[in-house]
């Protein structure tokens, strides 16, 4: 199943280019990726990369990848594709490739990715992508997506969006332990209405530490668009979402 995720920025069509194509400003947004580096290449070849991630703090997952644009396209939008591989037995992708497309919409634009990937470490590497991996891949692109938004929109740089979600975390947290600390606080009173509260507080606070609308400044991947828009949107949007040419012209790493 491909990952499809899309955002609309409004901001100017190269600035979102430049930070999502130049790596020491890719990785200051991609939760994904801790470090890209390019590698020397002949003019006119597409553009081979080194990437790594790290999973724990003595543990980095690295692989290769090489990707092509198209900066002119007769519809005004722009193109990335890439295809990515890693050799690292911890790795569980084995391989995969995907794009990126940069549609101009209005004063601004739409910036979607489409990718896929296969899993290595057979049927339970299979189940493990289904269930958790891929779900996760699709949170993180979509939070990612959001914090690049906040900062081509609203100048908030990306570090500065990492601490104000963390903040926020913290606040969640904290109203979630402080509901506990009250129902713990009520259990010795054996009453109904005791019980039920030391059942429902703690529940109600939870529900809404997760469903309350993260604020302005803070990156949340439910902004983001996680399924491509149906055809009724018209034939330029369904072919927006279809994989680029480009695509094809690219040798896996």
């Amino acid at each position: 199943m491909r990952l499809y995720i899309e955002t609309r920025i409004r901001a100017g069509l190269g600035t979102v280019w430049d930070r999502s194509r130049q790596p020491d400003e890719h990785k200051r947004w991609d939760l994904r990726f801790g470090d890209i580096t390019y590698l020397p290449c002949a003019p006119g070849e597409p553009q081979r990369f080194r990437y790594a991630t790290r999973v724990l703090p003595m543990v980095t997952i690295a692989g290769t990848g090489v990707s092509a644009g198209e900066r002119e396209r007769p519809d005004g939008s722009r193109v990335s594709a890439l295809r990515f591989s890693s050799a690292h037995p911890l790795s569980l992708i084995a391989e995969g490739s995907g794009y990126w497309r940069y549609v101009p919409d209005g004063d601004g634009l739409r910036f979607l990715t489409g990718y896929d990937y296969r899993p290595r470490w057979g049927r339970f590497g299979r189940v493990a992508d289904r269930f958790l991996f891929r779900p996760l891949m699709g949170w993180a692109t979509a939070w990612s997506f959001d914090r690049l938004r906040l900062w081509c929109e609203r100048g908030i740089s990306p570090e500065r969006s990492l601490l104000h979600a963390l903040a926020e975390l913290l606040v969640r947290a904290a109203a979630v332990l402080a509901a506990v600390a009250a129902a713990i606080a009520l259990v010795p009173d054996r009453s109904p209405g005791g019980v039920v509260l030391a059942a429902v507080v703690p529940a109600v606070v939870a529900a809404a530490a997760l469903l309350v609308t993260p604020l302005p400044v803070t990156p949340a991947a439910r902004r983001a668009l996680r399924r491509p828009p149906g055809r009724a949107h018209g034939a330029d949007r369904a072919g927006a979402e279809s994989v680029p040419a480009l695509l094809g012209t690219l040798e896996q790493p």
